[in-house]
């Protein structure tokens, strides 16, 4: 399946609702905000700053993010994501999906937890 215009999020109050919900979680590869969304499907924004480098190296950033993505979107849970890459060493597809398939993960879990439903086995933060 293609990475259409409907997988992604297109304009800046699409990302500034996903910036305001303020749920988010990270690792050594990759930060990712999300909030829930009620179209039937993940949407996927990117932002990748001059900080991972040159345009050669943010453009191979937006095509690995894109293809994980792509191979990944009817296994994560339908939110919308921002996920911009960490300045580390060249990136690997396999790192990359890894990551955000663990991240969206984390991230779901959160926003259950904050509506109540639970989503860590009933356990809270202590």
């Amino acid at each position: 399946m293609r990475f259409g215009k409907r997988l992604r999020l297109l304009t800046s109050s699409d990302f500034d609702a996903v910036f305001a919900g303020k749920c988010s979680a990270a690792d050594g590869v990759l930060i990712v905000y999300g909030i829930e969304n009620s179209l039937g499907h993940a949407r996927l924004g990117l932002v990748v700053s001059r900080k991972v480098g040159n345009a050669v190296r943010r453009n191979r950033w937006k095509r690995l993010l894109r293809e994980a993505f792509r191979l990944a979107q009817h296994e994560l849970p339908h939110r919308d994501y921002v996920v911009l890459p960490r300045p580390s060493q060249e990136p690997t597809l396999a790192a990359v999906s890894a990551s955000l398939r663990s991240l969206a993960t984390r991230i779901d879990r959160k926003l259950h937890r904050a509506r109540g439903d639970g989503g860590a086995g009933g356990r809270g933060r202590r």
